[in-house]
């Protein structure tokens, strides 16, 4: 068994690792940790505490409703100054000699005038008063003793007894004791309530003006979720616009710019206001900063309207309440109402909204149509809603172009006369053709005997662009697409544009992404009504609604593509415009597909039934009496002028020129000759058939 030996000496030599002896390190363990102080935990408690939501909403309520009082009283203090001197009127004559009115502040000192003068009158009437009221006193107490004796002696006389006499005086006397003993009895309550009646009455005032710190006010009245509209805030919003000349003459003004306001007044989701730039400040400065305008007033830039009426040097500002443009507006009232009608001649489409509120309802009586937009911001939607509404009135005939070919229009089948729907380049040669023979009819129609009335023909084009662009050339190398002058689709529609509204024939037409290259010049300047949806530039907003309309303060390209979907600014005096104003914006009515086919089933009732042609008939073939055929459909009857429509429709180079004599030779020679019913004359189904019938029947004999 081996033993540890223990050295007593130092050893002179170091050790080795091998017999380096162990060594034990001891690590103390750590102090204990130092009370914290009471006052720094209750300093850390009281910082919590104070920076606490609660106490916060606390303090700001407390802030908030202490300041509504003192402010309030300071409001009361101000009218009732107001009321009683003349400051208001010296206010005003100096806003106006700041702003370079002189004809106001001529104005408003001869107001002040007629005011001192009959405060002057009312305090000489003073010195008159107390005799005045001394002897009226005296007369009325006397006239009224007077009465009750009078009335007494009637009481006694019918009584008998003479004690009646001072009955009226004594009961009057005991009603007059009654009223003593009720006032002294309210006196001591009234006199303890009243400062606090008085208070809260400061108080409401103070709320109803918001007189308190923004930090104060309530979250949903705060800036930031849009702070109700005041005269302050939008002179403030004016003055830190950014224009110097309005700046300065803000700051001169006596009343601080409140001169230069008009009402605000409530506006549907919004407010609106009328301001009076003073001179050197033009209404273009105003209106090419709207964004910073809309965030000086704690708004969305597309929640502010900058438009310019027909007062000089004013712009007329609306104002939506914050986050209200992104609520939807009701439904349709072609859906809501199963009983409507339309009236082409004088009726007007229910269109959607205006910024107001009100129902937005547009003319379409001899007026072609421009809708354009970008790519998916309902454009079709808003052109298909105006169409519906249309069909609802059975004189109108209808010949559809859908370029897209996604099913949009498939509800007019069995409505429309013609309705082809595609992207390619045949489906272009197809709605040219059938453009160019509304161009035929248009023809025929302007040289009929003066005073003929003809029914409304809508020739509606939808992606028009399509056709615009189209490479496609004829065998005579005239090109369908482009704007020059031997461009088939282009002259066409110029054609209809030119003469086509004298005799009811209208080009509708809907666009994407306006270029000069797929929207020409002299097309869109054609049209009557012009309207925009979300467009990326302002160039693009001058192709769709004309520098007019931009120049007044129209901004298709401030909407928000994708948010503003359906929102339209339209160009037409076929709507109710504000006066002074070029342009309105129109949030539409939303109608889907389903709906879209209910009304148009509706609209079918209404007829004796349409046959649609899906394409054109470019043979030279035909067979005047199968296309009369054709043409009738399933209904009994059809009068010779929708005949003679459908059939230039179906074949223009055939049947183009075709007049009723004409359409009366063919029947004649088949016996099945028109006639008239309920005063207008008509081709029977039944004779065409029947002559059909016969024809085939001779051609078999014949043949055997």
């Amino acid at each position: 068994m081996s033993e540890n030996v223990v050295h007593l000496h130092k050893a002179t030599d170091p050790p080795t690792a091998d017999t380096a002896p162990t060594v034990l390190t001891v690590v103390p363990d750590a102090p204990p940790a130092r009370p914290v102080p009471l006052w720094v935990r209750s300093g850390r408690v009281i910082k919590s505490g104070i920076r606490h939501e609660t106490t916060r909403a606390t303090v700001r309520a407390a802030a908030r409703h202490g300041l509504y009082t003192f402010n309030g009283g300071r409001i009361v203090a101000r009218r009732a100054w107001d009321g009683r001197t003349g400051s208001r009127y010296e206010r005003m004559i100096r806003a106006a000699e700041a702003a370079g009115n002189l004809e106001a502040a001529e104005e408003w000192e001869e107001r002040l005038q007629r005011f001192r003068a009959a405060r002057h009158h009312r305090r000489m009437d003073l010195l008159h008063s107390p005799v005045d009221a001394a002897k009226g006193v005296a007369v009325g107490a006397g006239m009224s003793i007077g009465v009750l004796v009078a009335l007494g002696v009637v009481m006694a006389i019918s009584t008998g007894h003479v004690s009646d006499v001072i009955t009226p005086l004594s009961a009057t006397v005991d009603f007059i004791a009654l009223l003593i003993r009720i006032v002294q009895i309210v006196w001591g309550p009234a006199l303890s309530i009243g400062p606090f009646l008085a208070l809260l009455a400061l108080w409401s005032v103070g709320r109803k003006q918001h007189a308190a710190p923004n930090w104060a006010l309530p979250a949903n009245v705060r800036s930031g979720e849009g702070e109700p509209i005041t005269p302050s805030i939008v002179v403030k919003a004016l003055r830190d616009l950014g224009v110097p000349a309005l700046a300065r003459a803000i700051k001169e003004m006596g009343d601080a710019g409140a001169s230069m306001l008009g009402p605000i007044t409530i506006a549907g989701c919004g407010v609106e206001v009328d301001v009076t730039l003073p001179s050197g400040v033009s209404t273009n400065e105003v209106q090419s900063k709207r964004r910073k305008l809309a965030e000086n007033l704690t708004r969305h830039e597309h929640e502010v309207f900058i438009t310019i009426p027909q007062a000089a040097r004013t712009v007329r500002l609306w104002v939506a309440d914050s986050g209200a443009l992104d609520e939807p507006i009701g439904p349709s009232p072609l859906v809501t109402d199963d009983t409507m009608t339309a009236d082409y001649t004088k009726g007007k489409a229910p269109w959607g909204q205006d910024l107001r509120g009100d129902a937005a309802a547009l003319s379409l009586y001899q007026r072609h149509l421009l809708i354009t937009g970008l790519s998916n911001q309902g454009k079709t939607v808003a052109l298909r809603s105006l169409a519906l509404w249309l069909s609802l009135d059975k004189s109108v005939q209808f010949l559809m172009g859908d370029l897209k070919g996604a099913g949009d229009w498939n509800m007019f089948d069995g409505l429309a006369t013609t309705l082809i729907q595609g992207p390619t380049d045949e489906h272009v040669i197809q709605v040219t053709e059938m453009v160019e023979g509304a161009v035929t009819e248009m023809n025929r129609r302007l040289q009929a005997p003066p005073g003929t009335v003809f029914p409304p023909l809508i020739v509606l084009v939808d992606e028009a662009q399509v056709a615009f662009m189209c490479p496609a050339k004829d065998a005579d190398k005239r090109p369908y697409g482009g704007s020059k002058a031997n461009s088939r689709y282009f002259m066409a529609v110029r054609k209809i544009h030119n003469q086509g509204r004298a005799v009811n024939v209208l080009m509708w037409q809907g666009t994407q992404d306006p270029t000069n290259e797929n929207l020409p010049k002299l097309v869109r300047e054609g049209a009557h009504t012009r309207a925009s949806l979300a467009l990326g530039t302002e160039s693009q907003a001058r192709m769709a609604l004309g520098d007019k309309a931009v120049d007044g303060g129209a901004a298709p390209n401030l909407l928000r593509p994708g948010l503003d979907r359906g929102t339209l600014v339209v160009a037409s005096d076929g709507i109710s415009i504000p006066a002074g104003q070029s342009s309105i914006t129109v949030r539409t009515h939303y109608i889907d597909d389903d709906a879209a086919t209910a009304i148009t089933d509706r609209a079918k009732a209404l007829r004796d039934g349409v046959t649609t042609l899906h394409a054109i008939d470019r043979s030279a073939e035909h067979d005047p009496l199968a296309d009369i055929a054709a043409v009738i459909g399933d209904a009994p009857r059809v009068r010779t002028k929708d005949v003679l429509a459908r059939l230039a429709a179906r074949n223009t180079d055939a049947y183009g020129d075709w007049s009723f004599l004409d359409l009366k030779r063919v029947l004649d020679d088949a016996d099945a000759s028109p006639y008239k019913s309920d005063g207008v004359m008509v081709v029977s189904r039944a004779r065409v058939a029947r002559a059909l019938a016969n024809r085939d029947a001779e051609g078999s004999a014949s043949a055997e």
